[in-house]
């Protein structure tokens, strides 16, 4: 069975935007909805520049969970999208950093100014080094998954900025 090992951090807004790694990484524009937020079953929708996903999420274990992502016709995608009453709306930034991938995403809407980091890795035994922009871990604080803030925004529940 495909699984995901995926740490999750808040991010320091100012040392990020100053950061080389924002600079030289490559950008995404990212749009997905939910048909799904059942933390049994989670499906999202997304658009990813000019392509389009499906993913089934299972329940949570840490930083564990079950992955399933199929590559779908973007149009296909875009009539999915259309049945999800909630989305968000990012800016994905990859990069390289001490020979591991790492994702930060910059949320629009309703979710903004949040800012998070996310890497993965092969087994929950690997290390790795984190930048200097990196802030707290909140892989196990549910309210940071995307599915959530889909249902309810950083913004409802936040009042001051990362």
């Amino acid at each position: 069975m495909p699984i995901e090992i995926e740490y999750k951090f808040l991010v320091h807004t100012s040392l990020w935007l100053a950061s080389k790694d924002r600079e030289n990484a490559t950008v995404y524009t990212i749009e997905q909805g939910y048909i799904s937020t059942n933390p049994e079953a989670v499906v999202r929708v997304r658009l990813k520049n000019q392509n389009a996903y499906i993913t089934i999420k299972g329940k949570a274990k840490g930083a564990v969970r079950p992955e399933f992502e199929y590559g779908i016709p973007y149009s296909e995608a875009q009539e999915l999208l259309s049945l999800c009453k909630k989305r968000i709306r990012k800016k994905r930034f990859v990069f390289s950093f001490e020979g591991r991938q790492w994702e930060v995403d910059e949320f629009e809407g309703e979710n903004q100014p949040l800012i998070l980091a996310e890497i993965e890795v092969p087994s929950l035994e690997t290390s790795f080094q984190t930048p200097s922009w990196i802030g707290e871990d909140v892989t196990s604080d549910h309210r940071y998954s995307n599915s959530s803030l889909s249902q309810e925004p950083y913004q409802q529940w936040n009042s001051y900025p990362s």
